[in-house]
This record gives structure tokens, sequence and C-alpha cells, in this order.
């Protein structure tokens, strides 16, 4: 098993230019053993950013280092040939939209599905965005944040170049996600015991059930595959 220490976040995410030239910089990175990032409970609460929004006489207030009026946000996910998947961001974003209060928010995903980050950049740019805030709906750093999203990104903003964009780091190391991780696994139990129904994400699957010996034997029926031992083949 991977230990904490030897995965690595960006130390910084410097905002971009949009020219293209500048889009190979390399991150600059920093070890989780770092005093910086420290695993413990009291550092992680220091990801959790104080809010930065405030409403004046029934408008939008930038604070410093918070998002604006002239910000665009990208909440982009991998994308998926699920239909259903896909429509599952959009609804994730509308609830961000209304609890953040920020006025420019749009879906992406990265591959397989629209609308694109292309797309989602021109729409965030057309709705009056400047600076473009892309924000990967992925747990930890991988090559598609590292290497595709900053590409595809790069891409977009090649026809937009009076805008600056910023790619954020994704969800990350957070104490929030083990209470939602602990929400699952409390309703599926309860679910499975006929006290619930089936949550958002599993609805219309059937999947979130017990399983046991006699579904595993006909999950692999007709498939070549060993197990403990044996090899099932449909009769």
């Amino acid at each position: 098993m991977m230990s904490i220490e030897s995965l690595f976040i960006p130390q910084t995410l410097p905002l971009k230019s949009s020219s293209v030239d500048k889009t190979a910089r390399k991150s600059t990175w920093a070890s989780l053993k770092s005093p910086k990032f420290q695993t413990g409970p009291s550092r992680i609460r220091n990801f959790s950013a104080k809010s930065s929004l405030g409403f004046e006489n029934g408008g939008f207030k930038q604070f410093p280092n918070g998002v604006g009026e002239k910000d665009g946000v990208i909440i982009v996910d991998h994308g998926s040939r699920r239909k259903e998947s896909n429509l599952m961001l959009n609804e994730f974003v509308a609830m961000f939209r209304e609890k953040s209060g920020y006025p420019i928010v749009e879906p992406a995903h990265m591959e397989l599905a629209e609308p694109s980050i292309k797309d989602a950049f021109g729409l965030c740019v057309q709705r009056g965005a400047n600076r473009v805030i892309v924000s990967p709906f992925f747990l930890f750093p991988g090559r598609h944040w590292y290497q595709d999203i900053p590409l595809l990104t790069a891409d977009a903003a090649r026809d937009h170049p009076g805008a600056s964009y910023i790619i954020t780091a994704p969800l990350g190391l957070h104490e929030l996600l083990v209470d939602v991780m602990n929400d699952r696994i409390k309703h599926c139990l309860s679910h499975v015991a006929g006290d619930a129904d089936e949550c958002a994400a599993c609805a219309g699957t059937s999947k979130c059930k017990l399983y046991g010996l006699v579904d595993v034997i006909k999950t692999f029926s007709g498939l070549n595959v060993g197990i403990g031992g044996f090899r099932l083949y449909e009769s």
C-alpha cells in the first residue's frame, strides 16, 4: 500500500497566462513530509479556506484572494460513457453554484462527453469572466491533473488571449471528505437493511446490496476466470 508520505502535491499553483508557451512550466513540488503539509488534524483543517464571499447592497463582493464577479469557475470531472454519471456533474455544479453564490460556474468533462473544457472556458468568457478557475473534481493528483487537464485548458485559452486562468488542486486530503465517505457507508448499510432508498449515485442500478457466493458465480458465469482454483463456464 502506498504511504501518505509517498504522495506529492503541488506547493504552489501560480496564475497562468493563456499564452501557450507558458504551459510547459513545471509545478514546484513539496513532499507531504514538509511541515507545511503535515497530515495531523490541525494541519488538515488549514486546507479549509475561510469564506471569501460577501454580499453588500445586494451585490457580489470580491475579497482578497477570493472569487469575484469577473471570475469563471469550471468544475471538471473525467467524463463517462454513461449518461447518468455525466448528468450528476450538472447536479453537483448546480448545488455548488447555489451554495457558493459564485456568478459564473460551468461543468466540463475532460473526455468522453460534452461540454468539454474548451466549451466551458468559452462560456465563462462569454459571460464576462476575465479569469477562469479550473477546479478538478478528482480525489488525488495524477496524470490527468498534472498533464491532461493543463494541456486541454491551455488549448482552450488560446482562443481567449484576454483571459488568464488557474488550475486548482484536486480534492486531496480534506477532513470533510471523511464525513462524506462515512455518510455514504451509513446510507448504503441503511439501504441494505431496508431503512433507506437508494442514494442518487446508486439509483436504478441495483448495485447497493449484499453479495454472496451465488452472486459471485453469477457474475463470472460464462467468463474463463478462475476463482479459488476453479474455472467457471456457462453451461
